[in-house]
């Protein structure tokens, strides 16, 4: 398999570039047609020579994922399905025009992004995990996300430089345990030479893998960070979440002040609400009182349900009983209602519908 162009340097394209008596200056151009000008494959770098075209289709890789699926929302967001080398499957979600879910800025077009095929940890309400963990996204297969979103997508941006301005690592999988392969990509969709998605404007999540985000804040950027809660005692939290049981709240909350410590931006506090689990009232001061000491917003998501799964979305009464009861408290909180619902859009739902017609249809 041909190494991906998506995750080189400069200075390795440069190497590279002048190895073959090419001049060095065109690793500027290369790059600019990867991750700035959305080519779609190496006869639009028009500003190279056919030669040099060549070399390049015979040496790199121009793309790690390749478009499956891709499913349209009522509420425009849309879901895509990549095929990886080996096979596997692996999903991403484009979300426009959210009143500043994740940052102070209201997020102009947000891609959710996958960083693992399938989950090890097991988060009972889920379907990324159901059919086990596969194994990490290298970093070219999550900066090639990003980057195919981007060429598919590019005639939505219009005037606009990028169509994608936010960030969210909290697709297929639990980000830090990738944590590595994760840093590495940031690194690159976060460089001027690279993506140029300014680090506040990406926000990482983890189901709250205490030893990474402890060593996440001691690195330079100033990524956001995202806690997949989901319940704010330990009781009810380690009936929906096995981490829990190894990561209790009350260290979850020590690496998150610590975390906060090391960095200005607001944490936010995921909090899908699953009828008849998480969502009565008793647990509304708990959370309260967490996001206080944490300095964090609340987002609060209605589950999406989920194929084989038990789980039920509550109503819309209890949902908003839910918030405003929050509100009342004076938390900050966000519900976030009706995006992508009627794509399936849980992370891991599409993947698990489409390897089960691929079976269906093998037999």
């Amino acid at each position: 398999m041909l190494p991906p162009i998506s995750t080189r340097t400069p200075e390795s394209l440069k190497k590279w570039l002048t190895d073959r008596d090419e001049p060095a200056y065109r690793a500027d151009q290369i790059l600019q047609w990867v991750h700035q000008k959305g080519a779609t494959d190496w006869s639009a770098m028009s500003n190279l020579p056919g030669t040099l075209r060549n070399q390049l289709l015979e040496s790199f890789q121009f793309s790690s994922v390749e478009p499956a699926k891709e499913q349209g929302s009522l509420d425009t967001t849309l879901k895509f399905l990549w095929k990886l080398d080996d096979g596997q499957l692996v999903e991403s979600v484009l979300i426009p025009a959210n009143p500043a879910l994740y940052g102070e800025s209201s997020d102009r077009h947000t891609l959710c992004v996958s960083t693992q095929v399938g989950c090890a940890y097991g988060c009972r309400f889920c379907a990324s995990g159901l059919e086990g963990f596969k194994r990490n996204l290298t970093p070219a297969e999550i900066v090639d996300q990003v980057l195919a979103v981007e060429r598919i997508r590019r005639d939505a941006a219009s005037a606009r430089d990028r169509l994608i301005t936010n960030l969210v690592i909290m697709g297929m999988g639990e980000p830090m345990a990738n944590y590595d392969n994760l840093l590495a990509a940031l690194e690159i969709l976060n460089a001027d030479w690279g993506t140029g998605i300014g680090a506040r404007k990406i926000t990482i999540s983890t189901s709250g893998l205490v030893p990474r985000i402890r060593e996440l804040a001691q690195q330079p950027r100033q990524y956001r960070l995202a806690i997949s809660l989901h319940g704010a005692t330990d009781a009810v939290r380690e009936q929906i979440m096995p981490i829990n049981r190894r990561y209790p709240l009350k260290e979850l909350a020590a690496a998150a002040v610590e975390y906060q410590s090391m960095k200005n931006g607001m944490i936010t506090l995921e909090y899908i609400l699953i009828e008849g689990i998480n969502d009565h009232l008793d647990q509304v001061v708990p959370l309260a009182q967490l996001a206080k000491q944490l300095r964090a917003k609340v987002n609060l998501i209605p589950y999406n349900q989920v194929d084989g799964l038990k789980w039920n979305r509550p109503s819309v009464v209890a949902q908003d009983a839910f918030l405003d009861g929050l509100k009342a408290l004076g938390t900050p909180v966000t519900l976030r209602r009706e995006k992508g619902h009627d794509i399936d859009a849980a992370c891991g739902q599409l993947r698990l519908r489409t390897e089960k017609e691929l079976a269906e249809d093998a037999l």
